[in-house]
Order: C-alpha cells, then sequence, then structure tokens
C-alpha cells in the first residue's frame, strides 16, 4: 500500500519561510519522480514544483520561481519544499504527488497518488 505523509505546514507571516516534507512507503521512492502541488480554496488543485527520480532536474509553477525550492533524499524516502517570502497568495493546501514514472508533469492526472494535505497560512 502506497501513503504518502506531508508535514509541516503551518501559519507564516508575510515574508516568512516554512518547510515541507513528504514521507512516501510502499514503493521504491527513487525510481518516481515527485511534485507538489497546491489547492486553494473554492480553486484547482494547480503545480507548484517538480522533481525527477534522481534529484538532477527540478521544474517550477512561475508564481513560485526563485522562492521556493524542491529537493528529495532518496535514502530517507522524502520529498521537501522550503518556501521562502512567502505571500497571501500561497495560502492553500499543498499536497505531494508521486508521479506514474521516473519524470515530474505539471498535470495532475499523471500522479498515482497523493498525500492528505498540509494547510499553509500567510498572514499580510
Amino acid at each position: 500500500q502506497v501513503q504518502l505523509v506531508e508535514s509541516g505546514g503551518g501559519l507564516v507571516q508575510a515574508g516568512g519561510s516554512l518547510t515541507l516534507s513528504c514521507i512516501v512507503s510502499g514503493r521504491t521512492f527513487s525510481n518516481y519522480a515527485m511534485a507538489w502541488f497546491r489547492q486553494a480554496q473554492g480553486k484547482e488543485r494547480e503545480f507548484v514544483a517538480g522533481i525527477n527520480r534522481n534529484g538532477s532536474s527540478t521544474y517550477y509553477a512561475d508564481s513560485v520561481k526563485g522562492r521556493f525550492t524542491i529537493s528529495r533524499d532518496n535514502a530517507k524516502n522524502t520529498v521537501y519544499l522550503e518556501m521562502k517570502s512567502l505571500k497571501a497568495e500561497d495560502t492553500a493546501v499543498y499536497y505531494c504527488g508521486i508521479a506514474r514514472g521516473g519524470y515530474y508533469s505539471n498535470v495532475v492526472g499523471t500522479y498515482d497518488y497523493w498525500g492528505q494535505g498540509t494547510q499553509v497560512t500567510v498572514s499580510s
């Protein structure tokens, strides 16, 4: 059974930082790309950042480029999202997803499993 468990969300002031973590079990983590998506209230889930299976390639949504960093530790089956210079518009539930293969995509449907989500709230 594949499980993804996110943590690290919370309430932060604008300009602050948070780091999210997602631990994966039930699958050979190093064989699969990972990504972070987010969903604000009343909006569709949107791509935030992706990383390929060995961490050598990453991709970011324009809205977070230069502020967010995705990384992974294959020895710990964990993917991270470091978020800096947070803005009120970053407020959302953040989800990690595991891809069907070794390369990332910004399409929700290309991810097999998702975590339960972690709330990030940025106060202005």
